[in-house]
């Protein structure tokens, strides 16, 4: 007996009401929303790393300030109704706004607000790496954090830095994310801050509570009736684990789903021509790449990196896997942002590649893994790469898994080649793109700099950290245009352990009657926002 027999059998029972059958469609008070959840290790916002979690915390918490949608340099007020930069750019005052309170029904203070900053410094875990970038760390932030008055929070600046990218930092979900304090203490253990405990639950005071997550099955999010702001029209929000695209396709054609973010590039192009659901693209953050680990023998070798570089199918991968998920860049610095430079025009080179193998003592190539998530659209991306190094003599096979798997590896710094999706880009500005890409300011092992994908693949270069450090407190915009322009060919010439050959966009598909879904280009998007026009 299939589903439907069922159905009609539990309907003339009367088990269910026979009307409900003739609903192909979500309950018009609760959202479902398909996408892959293989990357949702932790939902600890001090703790999290990957665009998939910060779709989830981003209806949880809240910052001070949140960053704008469609004017990505834009930060708007949140927790804080208004925030003042000193004459001197030292510090930077925010006022909290009246009111507001978490879910927990506790009121939102400025000593949460800075509880929740110095826990992040002291814990040090993956989202720390935003502000220690700054200066910021678990020793200055007493002097870093303080509430004056429960209403005021003054953030004094640890070194020379423009305030406002500040700002914009506590805009992006994890560093910024303020937590209630006695809930989350009230459940620490063993001094971890309640790091176990918010690895599963949530002390946030945005529009939506977590109530249950079930790794890799679902995440369930309720109403946060103690919320603030205007109540989200959903009373639920449902996010279901499909990390297969035509699943998340054959659900959105039938109703049982409102929203898919996770789908492959031809599903899209198949939905474009259905009338009941609409494709919305918007640019992202960060690139699509091949990383390569220094640590390794051979790609601590600049000459098979740079042959590494002559064996991308750039043009190939961008116009057969990559369209709704990129557009061609190979440069480490968004198109649109700051001192962005035009393409260096790399191609598919096989005869130069194999050149370079040979000058490197690799002249019948060597074997070697390519980890890739099982997602769209990395393992297409792997598939297709591993087909372009076997033409240069290297055989490269394929590991595919789960987030844990493949980036906890890069993380771990034990991986030999990955495709990845990173590199920053989450602030609107070209000094996010570079600290995550290529900034490392300490290569030890036991540094821990898991944020940096630098550090995660062994890289490092005093002399261009000094030149990102520069760029970003330069205060003629000229010649920080030049600065910039000068960093991303100083880049391509060292020939570095990570090669951008896309630059993300972000493609949702979405039921037609579903109103007000805003992407944003941070990841952040609001769910409070969407309404059903049924």
């Amino acid at each position: 007996m299939n589903v439907l027999t069922k159905a009609v059998a539990a309907a003339m029972l009367g088990t269910i009401p026979f009307a409900t059958l003739a609903l192909a469609e979500t309950p018009p008070n609760q959202l479902v929303v398909g996408f892959s959840m293989s990357n949702i290790l932790t939902l600890d916002p001090a703790a999290i790393t990957g665009k998939e979690t910060v779709q989830v915390l981003a209806n949880i918490y809240e910052g001070l300030v949140s960053l704008d949608p469609v004017n990505r340099s834009q930060a708007n007020p949140q927790l804080a109704e208004s925030w003042a930069i000193s004459e001197d750019s030292k510090s930077i005052t925010f006022k909290m706004r009246s009111g507001a309170k978490f879910a927990s029904g506790n009121p939102v203070t400025a000593e949460d607000v800075v509880w929740s900053f110095k826990r992040l410094m002291k814990l040090n875990l993956a989202q720390a790496s935003f502000l220690k970038t700054h200066g910021f760390s678990a020793a200055n932030a007493d002097a870093s954090f303080a509430a004056p008055d429960p209403s005021t929070v003054v953030i004094t600046l640890p070194k020379k830095v423009d305030p406002q990218i500040i700002v914009l930092t506590l805009g992006i979900v994890g560093p910024g994310s303020v937590l209630d304090s006695k809930t989350v203490m009230a459940n620490e253990a063993n001094g971890d801050m309640g790091g176990a405990w918010l690895t599963t639950h949530s002390a946030g005071s945005g529009p939506f509570v977590l109530q249950e997550w079930k790794s890799n099955e679902r995440v369930l999010l309720s109403r946060n009736d103690n919320h603030w702001g205007k109540e989200a029209a959903m009373r639920r929000i449902i996010m279901r684990h499909l990390p297969e695209s035509q699943s998340q396709r054959l659900m959105l054609e039938k109703g049982d789903i409102d929203v898919a973010f996770s789908m492959s590039a031809a599903d899209l192009t198949a939905l474009q021509s259905n009338k009941d659901v609409v494709v919305q693209t918007i640019g992202g953050s960060g690139f699509y790449y091949l990383a390569v680990s220094m640590k390794d023998e051979k790609f601590n070798k600049p000459k098979v990196r740079e042959a590494l570089r002559y064996l991308i199918d750039y043009e190939g991968l961008n116009a057969t896997v990559l369209p709704f998920f990129g557009k061609p860049h190979d440069r480490p610095i968004q198109t649109g942002l700051l001192g962005a430079l035009p393409d260096a025009g790399y191609k598919l080179n096989v005869e130069k590649a194999k050149a370079l193998l040979a000058e490197a003592g690799y002249p019948e190539g060597f074997s070697t893994t390519l980890r890739a998530l099982s997602d769209a659209p990395f393992l297409n991306l792997a598939t297709a790469i591993q087909a372009s190094l076997a033409q240069g003599g290297i055989k490269a096979e394929v590991i595919t898994g789960s987030g844990d798997q493949i980036y906890g590896a890069m993380r771990e710094r034990k991986f030999e080649l990955l495709v990845g999706r990173g590199g920053g880009g989450q602030l609107p500005h070209p000094d996010s793109n570079l600290r995550a890409i290529a900034y490392n300011p300490n290569n030890a092992d036991d540094a821990k700099l898991t944020n940096f994908q630098g550090w995660r693949t062994s890289f490092y270069d005093e002399k261009l950290n000094k030149m990102i450090d520069d760029a970003l407190i330069e205060t003629d915009t000229k010649r920080q245009v030049t600065r910039y322009g000068e960093i991303q060919t100083y880049y391509a010439d060292m020939v570095p352990s990570i090669q951008p050959f896309s630059e993300v966009v972000d493609s949702v598909a979405s039921r037609a009657d579903v109103k007000g879904l805003a992407l944003n280009p941070s990841w952040s998007t609001d769910l409070s926002t969407i309404t059903k026009a049924r």
